[in-house]
């Protein structure tokens, strides 16, 4: 797999051996997210209005690093730790993407995600699978087997978010073996802007939110940490995802 850095209008992006974006990061703001899917895959934390959650997150898959890196700065409690199978990505997102040092709350660990989750008996409150090769596919990354050991994986009240995009023909496979992996204890947002479906589970115990505490939650999390959910929350509504009773996961 060859890795390449390309710039273009202030912004940084990383990419494996095609036009494939695998991350990116605006040069002037490294902390910022600045693809749309990387904020909506910390919609859970729009879920909790708990600031100090999560007490800890585990990422599979670091690209250029940006998720980690928000939750470092932004959830100074939290420890973070990301499974990253290549060591060359690692070397990467270090040398062009602002990636923090290792420390007793950030660690990167050199392994392929689902052997880790197959073999690690930790506990996560948010965990974050973002894990594609240079043809953006995801391999044993998406399989029942692999879902319900992260499941295995949740503490009480975590959340998994999943990027599903996949250029293969079975991204509707991708979404049944996610719900099936979590025992139908999930959830997937329609596509954002760039193409990336979204999808979440939750362990043993459901979430359940009203409207109007959701969007208390979005508006508290641009004030404090500037993270702007408004564009999945219109989407959310559009699919009518929250019904009179308030949305459910599980």
């Amino acid at each position: 797999m060859d890795i390449s850095v390309s710039e273009e209008k202030g912004v940084r992006q990383l990419h494996f051996s095609s036009r494939w974006v695998q991350g990116a990061m605006r040069i002037s703001k490294p902390w910022d997210l600045e693809l749309e899917y990387t904020r909506e895959m910390l919609l859970p934390l729009a879920f909790n209005p708990d600031p100090h959650w999560p007490r800890n997150a585990l990422m599979i898959g670091l690209g250029a690093g940006a998720l980690p890196k928000f939750l470092y700065k932004n959830r100074p409690e939290c420890a973070v730790k990301v499974v990253e199978i290549s060591a060359a990505v690692h070397a990467a997102s270090k040398m062009h993407f602002k990636l923090p040092s290792s420390s007793a709350r950030f660690q990167i660990e050199i392994d392929c995600g689902a052997a880790y989750m197959a073999q690690s008996t930790e506990q996560f409150d948010l965990i974050i699978i973002d894990g594609f090769d240079e043809n953006a596919k995801v391999g044993p990354l998406n399989s029942i087997e692999f879902y319900s050991n992260v499941r295995k994986r949740l503490s009480p009240g975590g959340v998994v978010a999943v990027n599903l995009l996949s250029n293969q023909k079975d991204s509707e496979q991708s979404k049944i073996r996610l719900m099936d992996g979590f025992e139908g204890r999930a959830l997937v947002l329609p596509p954002c802007s760039s193409g990336n479906v979204v999808g979440f589970g939750v362990g043993k115990e459901s979430i359940h939110i009203t409207e109007a505490e959701f969007q208390l939650n979005l508006k508290h999390l641009q004030e404090t940490i500037g993270l702007n959910l408004s564009a999945t929350a219109a989407r959310m509504r559009q699919a009518q995802l929250f019904p009179a009773e308030g949305l459910r996961i599980g």
